[in-house]
């Protein structure tokens, strides 16, 4: 009989391994966050892969704490400002460190400039591609609006008459009638 080696898995902190809580701090299961914030399970365990989350582990469960929270909602703030995850995940652990909040602060201004003048430029390539729908709009309605008006007075766009027939109504001379075939359908 041979033993085989457990399954190499990553470490989890558990409920008896975590930081001590005080007895004030609330937790939260995977469920209350997710139906706090409007997300699905699996949205907040993604969070927890990429590390902008850790909750400890009481068997099976997931328990998240007050600063799992914050964490989650600050991640939640920076996607909708449009930061992607990574850096998200560092505005969110250099709040956390110990270090000079002045640096902090620079590194945080630097990085909503840089996304202030990223969402600008999408802004006014915004505004250019509406105004050239505009324009296509606008001229759709004056073709639309000039089909309308040659078709009242029997006309085609070009402003020639309809084919095989003279302004009169009369059969044009080297010029077939057009004839529409019939779709049958097979039964």
């Amino acid at each position: 009989m041979t033993r085989t080696a457990p399954a190499r898995t990553r470490p989890v902190k558990t409920a008896t391994t975590a930081a001590p809580r005080s007895k004030d701090e609330r937790s939260y299961t995977i469920t209350e966050l997710a139906q706090e914030f409007d997300l699905t399970t699996r949205a907040i365990r993604f969070y927890e892969d990429v590390g902008l989350l850790a909750p400890t582990r009481a068997g099976r469960n997931r328990i998240y704490s007050q600063r799992d929270r914050t964490r989650l909602k600050l991640t939640l703030r920076g996607k909708r400002l449009g930061f992607s995850l990574t850096e998200i995940l560092q505005l969110v652990t250099m709040y956390e460190s110990p270090s000079d909040t002045a640096s902090q602060l620079e590194a945080f201004s630097t990085a909503l400039a840089a996304h202030r003048q990223q969402l600008e430029q999408q802004l006014e390539d915004l505004q250019i591609t509406l105004a050239e729908i505009t324009q296509h709009e606008e001229r759709c309605q004056r073709l639309l609006h000039a089909q309308a008006g040659q078709a009242q007075a029997g006309k085609t766009p070009g402003g020639t008459p309809k084919a095989g027939k003279s302004p009169a109504g009369t059969p044009q001379a080297g010029v077939a009638p057009v004839r529409r075939r019939r779709s049958t359908v097979a039964g």
